[in-house]
């Protein structure tokens, strides 16, 4: 019988097993954990550069103002305030990408994916490979990249519980991922084969008592 998605809150559950909510039941494996990159977070998700490009322009701009008024190696200083800001704001950005890093694990088992997310909040996604659609790569050249996870209709998650573990400004349905992981590629052939395998076994569903149990037929 298919496991439905839950929430589960580690605050009230304490987690017998790293990055997961309960021991896994008997005949299912965890075959890979993992968590973000935290500076490709910071760059990706929290986009650190652009912030500090955004401050470097800023104080360019300042000390280009009053280059008519004296000369530059007065008004250079001008951009001095502007650079420090952009200096901390980035301080912070990357703080928190670390932050929402190491509290993160990724699990993908024999028959789940299972997502433990949130460092203020933390709450864990548990995704059966029935639940999911498809899943798409992004492929970064240093060998990172986010498994996007397509779920069916069925499926609700909130946009702003789940960020940045989705897929960016995919908010009328959200698409949890597996976001700025290591040697991705090989994580998501090695999901592929493991969601290919399960969904091939043949599964018994059973409706009500009052009903008989189906005959066995291939998961879709």
């Amino acid at each position: 019988m298919t496991t439905p998605m839950t929430f589960e809150d580690p605050d009230i559950t304490v987690e017998p097993v790293l990055g997961l909510p309960e021991h896994l039941p008997r005949g299912e494996e965890v075959l890979w954990q993992g968590r973000p990159d935290w500076w490709v977070l910071a760059k990706e998700a929290l986009i650190v550069r652009w912030v500090i490009g955004y401050f470097t322009l800023l104080a360019v701009w300042r000390v280009m103002t009053l280059l008519d008024q004296a000369p530059f190696a007065t008004v250079a200083t001008a951009g001095l305030p502007f650079l420090l800001s952009g200096a901390v704001a980035a301080a912070i950005l990357m703080l928190m990408a670390y932050v929402m890093a190491r509290s993160t694990v990724y699990t993908i088992t024999n028959r789940r994916v299972v997502m433990r997310i949130g460092a203020a909040l933390t709450i864990t996604l548990n995704l059966p490979f029935t639940q999911i659609k498809n899943a798409e790569l992004d492929l970064r050249k240093a060998g990172t990249g986010t498994i996007v996870l397509d779920l069916d209709q069925r499926t609700r998650l909130s946009y702003l519980v789940c960020w940045p573990h989705v897929r960016p400004w995919s908010i009328r349905q959200t698409k949890p991922a597996l976001r700025c992981i290591r040697d991705a590629q090989a994580v998501g052939a090695l999901l592929a084969e493991a969601a290919e395998t399960e969904l091939g076994r043949p599964q018994i569903k059973r409706n009500t008592p009052e009903m008989t149990v189906a005959a066995p037929v291939a998961a879709e």
